[in-house]
């Protein structure tokens, strides 16, 4: 075994304290010079603070949450930690006069060694920092292991430290470094036991966390949901739950539930960007255009000068809105060929196009010329003007394959496809998610030649027409392309009725009536619409006896 390096004595410590007030500063600085802290930096900004960090390596970095207009604590925290100028051996504090849930779940995430809330006391910040160092001096050779991998042998360090009567103090903290060494060992039926045991003597939130995950890694269901249930009306673990509850649902691909509480844990803390990421992936493999939309503008609006900021996301905005504009028509459609509009132009204002950037505009332009029925003028812009040489990423490619099904260019849109396949490596959850999407896109763009707006005017054209069985079959190809989409069921419904009037339905009619009237019933609906619901359902023999019971 490796030699384990000791720690500093606190006259060694470099400290480097972010605030955008000079008392904070003055404040932090004399509390630590009692202590024996020699080297005190300061920085009001984050620019400065970044500075100061790539010249010189800091132990412990108090960082406040507010720190000035140019980047806030979460940005910053997140940039330092990228750069490697935070490691697993700094310690982090987090400094905030504000307390509401949505911050510290936030915080919580970043997962810094403290959080102090403001106005700060100088008797207050020794105590705890004292602590702070303590444990890196106490607890060194556990966290030395787990920085390096060697959970077996952290294990092995944690309980002789608990047999050490000069760290009691730190008991509860090595108790959850043995618990989260048996979950990374995967030795999960011992974690079930350990964090079991821990209960009577702990009602910390990682305790209740630890024994749900251990259960949920041996499916060991029915006893996890149980807990779960407790998990979920306690502020102090409801966020983590969700997000545990999402990983175990993605892993058994129940992509509907996972949606469900990735959507609720982005409720409580939405700063988070791969977060936002995996909902909007979530959202498009359900199919939920609205979804997708406030996911991007999320991404968009929470990125902003932070390390993931990027025109991608302003390009993911339209795209999404694109998509979105795609499936509805009337006033809804008019205002989002203006937002998109506005999008566009706030994209490409007084900048020179770069080459590759050049190419996804195109793609958008053209798909907003099919938008208009301009198809013509969209083909020629794509094969007149599209360098296929030009890099694409995966999200270029899937505008790309939507632009030609919206052509109705079926061969090109397979090709993309094949194109979307090789582009997917890895088995992480995004992957995962992604992959599935593209499975159900691969059927749909082989089976569907038209996008859900067109084939709801081909329905009402057909209907109008007397051609009946071709409108429920437009219909039945734009539910599955927009699964949620009120108007379409509600359509459904009225053809299937006038199907009911020459024969009996089929099974396969009746189960389409059904999924219609279980949509219609569970949606908030105006007053007209619901009459009507009510009449289709009755014209069909469809009743609260025979549509399913919407789940509380």
């Amino acid at each position: 075994m490796d030699k384990i390096p000791l720690p500093k004595a606190i006259d060694e410590l470099k400290v480097l304290v972010v605030d955008n007030q000079a008392l904070i500063h003055d404040l932090i600085k004399s509390a630590l010079l009692e202590l024996g802290v020699q080297q005190v930096s300061s920085a009001q900004n984050a620019f400065h603070a970044v500075r100061l960090c790539q010249k010189d390596t800091y132990d412990v970095v108090l960082l406040a949450f507010n720190v000035s207009s140019d980047k806030d604590g979460f940005h910053l925290f997140e940039e330092l930690k990228h750069n490697h100028y935070i490691s697993d051996k700094s310690t982090v504090v987090f400094l905030s006069a504000e307390t509401s849930m949505e911050l510290v779940n936030c915080i919580i995430e970043l997962q810094p060694d403290d959080f102090w809330v403001k106005p700060l006391d100088a008797n207050r910040v020794q105590q705890r920092f004292n602590y702070l160092v303590n444990i890196r001096r106490k607890l060194h050779k556990v966290m030395h292991c787990m920085d390096n991998g060697d959970y077996a042998a952290a294990i092995y360090h944690a309980e002789r430290s608990l047999k050490d009567s000069g760290v009691v103090e730190y008991h509860p903290r090595l108790k959850r470094m043995i618990g989260e060494c048996l979950v990374h060992l995967r030795d999960y039926a011992t974690a079930e036991r350990y964090f079991s045991g821990l209960k009577a003597e702990y009602d910390h939130a990682w305790v209740h966390i630890g024994l749900a995950k251990a259960l949920f890694k041996q499916d060991k269901v029915e006893e996890a949901e149980l807990l779960i249930e407790d998990l979920l009306q306690r502020n102090d673990t409801r966020f983590l739950t969700y997000d545990l509850l999402a990983q175990y649902y993605i892993g058994k691909e129940q992509f509907d539930v996972a949606y469900e509480q990735v959507k609720a844990a982005s409720k409580l803390a939405p700063r988070n960007i791969e977060r936002n990421k995996k909902l909007w992936d979530l959202a498009r493999l359900n199919r939920d255009k609205y979804g997708q939309l406030a996911a991007v503008q999320n991404m968009a609006k929470f990125a902003k000068n932070s390390i993931h900021d990027s025109p991608e996301l302003g390009l993911n905005v339209i795209r999404t809105m694109i998509d979105l504009a795609a499936t509805v028509s009337g006033t809804e459609a008019e205002k989002l060929q203006r937002q998109i509009t506005r999008e566009v132009e706030g994209v490409t204002r007084g900048e020179f196009l770069e080459p590759g950037l050049a190419n996804k505009m195109l793609i958008i332009k053209a798909r907003m010329e099919s938008l208009k029925n301009n198809k013509r003028t969209a083909e020629q812009l794509l094969t007149d003007n599209l360098q296929p040489e030009m890099a694409m990423n995966l999200e270029d490619n899937l505008d790309l394959m939507k632009a030609y099904h919206e052509l109705g260019m079926k061969e090109e849109c397979l090709v993309i496809l094949d194109t979307l396949r090789t582009q997917l490596a890895g088995d992480t959850l995004a992957s995962q998610v992604v992959d599935e999407y593209l499975k159900r896109e691969e059927i749909e763009r082989r089976e569907i030649k038209f996008t859900t707006k067109e084939l709801k005017e081909m329905a009402a054209v057909n209907y109008r027409e007397n051609r009946i069985i071709p409108a429920y079959n437009n219909l039945c190809q734009a539910m599955t392309l927009s699964p949620h989409d009120k108007s379409i069921a509600l359509s459904l419904l009225k053809v299937l009725v006038q199907i009911n009037k020459t024969e009996p339905l089929s099974d396969s009619q009746y189960e389409v009536a059904v999924n219609a009237a279980d949509l219609l019933g569970k949606a908030a609906l105006p007053a007209n619409q619901q009459q009507k619901r009510d009449e289709y359902l009755s014209a069909l023999s469809l009743n609260e006896n025979t549509v399913p019971a919407t789940p509380e």
